[in-house]
C-alpha cells in the first residue's frame, strides 16, 4: 500500500495565538508550508494541520464555511497517560478550553479541549492489550 499523509484544513482567527498555544503544547510547525495567512502544524509523521486565516480558508472551497459549530472532532493518540494530561493541560493554560469531562475506562483515557478558534480536539491513550 501507499505511503498517504494527511493535510486537514482548518481556519483560524490569528497566526501569531495559533503559533503561540501549539508550541506550549509541544508541537512544531513545517515552516516550508507557512506564510503570513497560513502554519502548518506538525502532528505527527505525514500528518499536518494547515491553520488558515479565514479569508485564505475560503479560497479553498465555494461552499459557505462553518462558524460556531462543531463540524468535526479531532483526535490525537498519545503513547501514555500521563501524555493525555500534559497536553491537556497545557491547552488548557494556553488559552483552550475543556470541551468534555476526561473518559477513563481504565483501557482508554482521555481528555479534550477546545481551541482558541473554537475546534474540537481529543487526545487519547489506549492499552489495547488491556482492552476486554
Amino acid at each position: 500500500m501507499a505511503t498517504t499523509s494527511i493535510f486537514v484544513n482548518l481556519q483560524i482567527s490569528d497566526i501569531a495565538t495559533t503559533r503561540s498555544f501549539w508550541s506550549a503544547l509541544g508541537y512544531t510547525f513545517n515552516e516550508d508550508f507557512c506564510s503570513e495567512q497560513s502554519v502548518s502544524l506538525e502532528i505527527g509523521p505525514g500528518i499536518y494541520a494547515m491553520l488558515l486565516t479565514p479569508d485564505h480558508f475560503t479560497t479553498f472551497t465555494v461552499r459557505p464555511v462553518a462558524s460556531g459549530e462543531t463540524e468535526a472532532i479531532l483526535a490525537l493518540g498519545v503513547e501514555s497517560r500521563e501524555e493525555v494530561d500534559r497536553i491537556a493541560d497545557a491547552a488548557l493554560a494556553g488559552g483552550g478550553a475543556k470541551a468534555q469531562d476526561p473518559q477513563d475506562h481504565g483501557w482508554m483515557y482521555g481528555r479534550s479541549f477546545l481551541d482558541p478558534d473554537g475546534h474540537h480536539w481529543e487526545v487519547t491513550y489506549m492499552d489495547l492489550s488491556a482492552a476486554g
